[in-house]
């Protein structure tokens, strides 16, 4: 969760050179842009960024005799000791999120856009560096667009999570459209990072990952104990908390029928919203793309509905939710000349089945963002020697905030509402 600047001594920023941000303002405005000066602009902050660490410069250029400013975002990869638990894993996730902007995504725009269809709405690429030490991408800076993060306190109301939704669609669909065109191979086989994931890491940094959400699961057990109507789902935490990874793993489990690329992280922070004068959302894009992957569309949906939304607007929402989901991937389907992989009904059906997956993101992100900054464990840095004091201080947070934040208190035990009243799967 470091931002840029929190890194400590081994600032990656530092590595940004005069090479570098002449290549991506040649990328965006051409061979005749001539760089002139420019400086790092950090603008992030602490809870802002999980795997990566994110930076902007600030760019004045000359290009057929006038001066004129741009700006880029950057994002760097943390550094770290090679020994460290998470270094390898960092260094594969910015590589698997480099191939995305540089291989995947032209490829699916490419599908949409023959067909009359709008690019995907994700920031554009315009360089990156994969040397060691100075692996670096450089995007487009969606502020400049007038793009602006919602507050993650706040959480999504039913339009904005609409338009996220209608987004996941456009890239889940685009994503068929691609396999279409070598539909002998998988998808998942077309490049060589996307099958990276936490889920295939080594033991040991697995591990990690599992003690780290185990906190949470823990401290959310101990919240719900002797609630009355909670019993259940206590007994859930209970029998989850230590072998999170498994159940997290069977909810990863392939099917043909719902195998589309994933965005992996979609969640509030991931995205960046643009609104009309009189403050409505009108258009999303989607940020962080490290975590794609191949797997059910419905583990995105529940990770954005589950981490992103009230109880309440969840619950009362949902079906039309997935309508609309599903309505625009049709179309995107339809215009390919493609049929649809599956019924409204049965995305229901896998909606419901993949209800664990968001439940268990939940109970890691719903105390980050609804805590105070400060707050915020610092996954980057983390190490297993900190995990229990992360355990100690997420008693306390969570504590504190179920006692005093009514939204906290809410948005916490409708989670588990939604777990106990879960209707049977279908065999």
């Amino acid at each position: 969760m470091a931002s840029a600047g929190d890194a400590g001594a081994a600032r990656p920023q530092d590595n940004i050179t005069n090479a570098y941000v002449k290549a991506a303002l040649t990328a965006d405005k051409g061979s005749e842009a001539d760089l002139v000066s420019w400086s790092v602009k950090d603008f992030t902050l602490k809870g802002d960024n999980y795997a990566t660490i994110v930076t902007s410069v600030s760019v004045k250029f000359s290009l057929a005799g006038r001066e004129s400013t741009s700006s880029y975002v950057i994002k760097l990869k943390p550094q770290m000791p090679p020994g460290e638990v998470l270094s390898a894993f960092f260094a594969a996730i910015f590589k698997k999120e480099a191939e995305f902007f540089q291989e995947i995504l032209p490829l699916l725009n490419a599908e949409l856009t023959t067909l009359g269809l709008d690019c995907l709405r994700i920031a554009k690429w315009f360089y990156t560096s994969l040397k060691k030490d100075e692996e670096m991408i450089f995007l487009e800076d969606l502020r400049s667009l007038g793009f602006k993060m919602l507050d993650c306190k706040k959480g999504m109301d039913v339009a904005h999570a609409t338009l996220v939704l209608q987004e996941l669609a456009r890239l889940h669909a685009a994503s068929l459209l691609l396999k279409a065109t070598a539909p002998e191979q998988d998808l998942a086989d077309r490049f060589t990072h996307i099958k990276v994931d936490f889920m295939s890491f080594p033991e040991n940094v697995k591990k990690h990952f599992s003690d780290m959400i185990s906190t949470y699961m823990q401290c959310s057990s101990e919240l719900l104990h002797n609630k009355e109507g909670y019993e259940g789902a206590e007994q859930w935490l209970d029998k989850y908390k230590t072998n999170c990874m498994d159940l997290l793993e069977l909810q990863l489990a392939r099917n043909s029928k719902f195998d589309v690329l994933c965005h992996g992280d979609c969640w509030i922070n991931n995205t960046l919203f643009r609104y009309n004068e009189d403050g409505v959302p009108v258009e999303v894009m989607l940020l962080d793309l490290q975590l794609s992957r191949v797997a059910s569309p419905a583990t995105d949906l529940n990770y954005l509905l589950y981490t992103g939304l009230h109880g309440n607007d969840r619950k009362a929402n949902w079906r039309d939710f997935l309508s609309s989901y599903y309505d625009t991937f049709r179309g995107v389907m339809e215009a390919g000349g493609r049929n649809m992989p599956f019924t409204l009904e049965e995305l229901h059906q896998e909606y419901r089945d993949k209800m664990e997956y968001g439940i268990i993101f939940a109970t890691f992100f719903l105390p980050v963002l609804q805590g105070e900054r400060e707050d915020a464990p610092d996954v980057i840095n983390m190490k297993k020697e900190n995990m229990p004091n992360l355990l100690e201080q997420t008693r306390q947070v969570t504590s504190n905030m179920m006692e005093n934040n009514p939204d906290f208190r809410s948005r916490f035990l409708a989670l588990f509402d939604d777990l106990n009243h879960r209707e049977p799967r279908c065999h």
